[in-house]
């Protein structure tokens, strides 16, 4: 009989992570925050966190279990949005008199909800994707555990460029002008890029006790199945 779990306490304690930082990040993405000349929303406080975390996962753990997290990270967040409309739309009750702030808070349009949940699923699934493929094809020059960082640059730079691809013209097309657009769209890349970059000592550091924690360093294979809605393959 073997007794072995199928998901260990480091990934499962990663998985919850990673769904509260998309969850965090959702919810005070209302705030504008000026950095210099430049302004983003507050979520990019928290959201690449999140690209980090995929990182560490596909770096130890491989593509599928990537995958599975990211669903559960969408699902979650899925949920969360359901349960915050359903607490909106209930009837207040006669000494409640914050209705309009909360719903200027957590009333996501659903074009800005298409917009958020198309974006994650197809950026985060990129960054996994291009973060297993770098990973295989560097095992066959046996050099793959140096390149991990340049890996994690790359990954996050195709997940975070994807998914502002993807936000920021389904979120305001035909409400910001497109050159504002395009700008939104570099910039948010760059800067949460600029950020995986800051904090890749930590994140190396983080990847290395986890491979000697759980004593794997998985390295995708050529049968490895990349098609995102397939979840049994674990």
């Amino acid at each position: 009989m073997n007794n072995k779990p199928l998901f260990t306490l480091p990934f499962l304690g990663l998985t919850v992570l990673f769904v509260v930082c998309l969850i965090i990040s959702n919810l005070i993405e209302i705030k504008t925050v000026s950095i210099g000349a430049v302004t983003v929303t507050a979520g990019m406080a928290v959201f690449p966190l999140s690209y980090i975390i995929n990182d560490c996962i596909v770096e130890v753990y491989g593509f599928s279990r990537a995958r599975l997290v990211i669903w559960a990270g969408f699902a979650m967040s899925l949920l969360v949005a359901l349960l915050l409309n359903i607490a909106l739309w209930l009837p207040g009750s006669p000494d409640w008199h914050a209705q309009e702030a909360m719903e200027t808070v957590y009333g996501s349009v659903p074009r800005i909800m298409l917009a958020s949940f198309a974006a994650f699923i197809c950026g985060s699934m990129v960054n996994a994707y291009v973060m297993s493929r770098m990973k295989r094809s560097a095992s066959r020059r046996s050099d793959s555990r140096w390149r991990f960082p340049l890996r994690a640059i790359v990954s996050t730079l195709w997940g975070e460029g994807v998914d502002s691809v993807i936000f920021f013209p389904i979120a305001f097309a035909g409400t910001l002008p497109a050159d504002v657009i395009v700008t939104l769209i570099i910039t948010q890349a760059l800067l949460k890029t600029a950020y995986e970059i800051l904090i890749l000592p930590l994140t190396v550091v983080i990847v290395r006790r986890l491979k000697r924690a759980e004593n794997i360093d998985t390295v995708d294979s050529e049968t490895t199945d990349y098609r995102w809605w397939r979840l049994s393959d674990l």
